[in-house]
């Protein structure tokens, strides 16, 4: 475990997970699934990491797994793994057995940071990592994590860049969380840790966002999925966990958007914001607090949210009754720095 790591904790499973229970797991969760509403179904091995164990298991898992995307019943074998635990042996044996997706737990890019968080890899295990998978075609996602010992906002964004140079299809960002049992633990109990703050973490998170989508890459979650006992008071000690981590990352960003057309505009009391109805929660912010921050910055007596479903989802039009201005995620990432 590397220092912010406690998998039981993170996974919900205390106990190492049998090979005997893939079967029955996956027969369990076929049940649930009404392919008209899921057209993409994914077997996923998570929780630790998969190519570090040994080729036998990985195969008599793997093994399970492949007959039900050779019966048609799953659409991609979905893995998480260390950058380290990648070689030519272990990917085609990947290969073999019809995985689709590998994921590596990259973190930092910074050798500081990781030499800090006990990783035992170099961002030069990365580097080679990403090239190899890619060269056996498959789909590479990276995890990022934000503020571990020594980081800082300049290292996060470095470690955003070089990894959008990488071009990964896929990436998972999360905030350094103080989960029960680790040594991260020991090491904010003792004052030798400080987690980054909720609002040091949008704000990064929105900055590594425009990086990666600028570049391509699809960000496929930002913030540790909740659970029972993943909450701050539970097995979280101490740091940035919010329940709907993305939804503040990406509000912040539409709130920059509305900032930047309301700019434009000469009278604005009355404010119409068109938007798709897909993307209401995020213009209004939680608990209102876009509209709200707008009407304390500008003279704005009245702000208006109309939805229509023919506005793109990432775009925003306002509207003052006198001028009409519309703008689109891209549109905004084309006119900022990163």
């Amino acid at each position: 475990d590397c220092i912010f790591c406690n998998q039981k904790k993170i996974t919900g499973c205390d106990e190492d997970y049998p090979i005997t229970n893939v079967r029955d797991t996956i027969e369990d969760y076929l049940k649930t699934i009404t392919y008209d509403c899921s057209p993409t179904v994914e077997i996923a091995f998570y929780g630790g990491s998969f190519t570090a164990i040994s080729i036998e298991s990985q195969t008599a898992m793997l093994k399970i797994a492949k007959e039900y995307v050779d019966r048609g019943k799953i659409n991609h074998i979905r893995l998480s793994t260390r950058p380290d635990y990648i070689n030519h042996q272990i990917l085609q044996n990947l290969k073999k057995y019809s995985v689709s997706i590998i994921e590596l737990g990259v973190q930092s890019m910074d050798e500081e940071v990781l030499h800090l968080s006990q990783r035992g890899h170099t961002s030069k295990d990365v580097i080679e990592a990403i090239k190899l998978i890619k060269e056996y075609g498959f789909i590479v996602g990276v995890q990022i994590m934000v503020g571990l010992p020594s980081d800082s906002l300049e290292k996060c964004l470095q470690t955003t860049k070089i990894l959008a140079d990488l071009n990964p299809d896929i990436a998972r960002v999360y905030p350094a969380l103080v989960i029960k049992d680790t040594y991260m633990e020991a090491l904010y109990r003792s004052g030798r840790f400080k987690p980054f703050s909720l609002e040091e973490v949008i704000l990064i998170c929105k900055k590594m966002l425009i990086i990666l989508e600028k570049s391509g890459v699809e960000v496929i979650r930002i913030g540790l999925q909740p659970t029972e006992n993943i909450e701050l008071g539970k097995d979280i000690i101490a740091g940035p966990f919010h329940p709907s981590m993305r939804q503040l990352v990406d509000s912040s960003i539409y709130l920059d958007m509305m900032k930047c057309l309301i700019e434009k505009l000469d009278k604005i009391e009355v404010l119409n914001i068109m938007v798709n109805q897909k993307n209401v929660s995020n213009i209004i912010g939680q608990n209102k607090f876009n509209l709200e921050l707008l009407k304390t910055i500008y003279p704005i007596k009245k702000i208006n949210i109309i939805q229509k479903c023919d506005i793109p989802i990432d775009s925003i039009i306002i509207d003052n009754g006198e001028k009409q201005i519309i703008m689109s995620k891209k549109d905004y990432y084309d006119r900022i720095e990163n």
